[in-house]
């Protein structure tokens, strides 16, 4: 007889696979963070923003990875901090993109009427913040 039990013990790899959402949601974010720090004025106003409301997405957009990118290097308390607070820096960045760019399409493709494509990539996003946030370290 065959044991069809699957097992419950972590596979090679799993206590680094966090890695894998921290560096693809901190390359993301620091890229158009960074981005936007090379002309805040012309952004605030393509987005009608105050260039201070603009200048606050920017800095979260850097702050935010960084804490995440920190966070897990500090296996402590500390890390477990930085790594929530990373994430919740990003989460009004992506509902403020997603109310203000994308909704209430869904597909990330362009169109007419969304020429900066749908919210499936940024509720993507926000779902790997919700859960750094949920989860911290224990991820």
């Amino acid at each position: 007889m065959t044991d069809t039990t699957v097992s419950s013990a972590p596979g090679p790899g799993a206590a680094i696979a966090h890695w894998l959402l921290r560096i693809a949601l901190a390359s993301v974010f620091l890229f158009h963070g960074i981005q936007k720090f090379m002309s805040l004025e012309k952004g605030a106003e393509m987005m009608n923003l105050s260039v201070p409301v603009w200048s606050a997405v920017a800095f979260a957009e850097v702050i935010g990875p960084v804490l995440l990118l920190l966070g897990g290097l500090i296996r402590t308390r500390l890390g477990d901090i930085m790594t929530r607070l990373g994430a919740l820096a990003l989460i009004p960045v992506m509902l403020g993109a997603i109310a203000m760019v994308h909704w209430p399409r869904w597909s990330f493709t362009p169109s007419e009427t969304h020429p900066m494509g749908g919210m499936e990539f940024q509720v993507v996003l926000l779902l790997i913040q919700l859960y750094f946030l949920i989860r911290g370290n224990e991820a």
